[in-house]
């Protein structure tokens, strides 16, 4: 397995993914969302696998700014320009991903 947990530093969910990789010795590499961001591609490839909307934190207060925007790619973009707007943990295993605090999908993984 290669696991990325894309997070917040101060992310609950974050935190719970990590300890539950942790407890079970998988290696898993963090990177900081809002100090690193993602790759464009990154973004790509998590959106193939849950799509666009499930990536939008929906508790954040300019959630209403991108839900108006015309297009998936125009949401997207914002995504890429402003990290803070992703849900967080997202957790990827190559092709796979999930999106906040997902036990019952990381087991199957293997």
């Amino acid at each position: 397995m290669n696991i990325q947990i894309f997070g917040k530093a101060k992310c609950f969910d974050t935190k719970k993914a990590e300890r539950y990789f942790k407890e079970r010795r998988i290696k898993y590499q963090f990177i900081d969302i809002l100090r690193y961001g993602m790759s464009r591609g990154e973004l790509n490839s998590v959106k193939s696998a849950v799509g666009l909307e499930a990536m939008i934190d929906t508790q954040d207060e300019d959630y209403s700014l991108v839900q108006y925007l015309a297009s998936n790619e125009a949401k997207l973009d914002k995504l890429y320009e402003d990290p803070y707007l992703i849900r967080t943990p997202i957790v990827r295993n190559g092709k796979q991903a999930t999106v906040g605090y997902c036990p019952d999908v990381w087991k199957t993984w293997s």
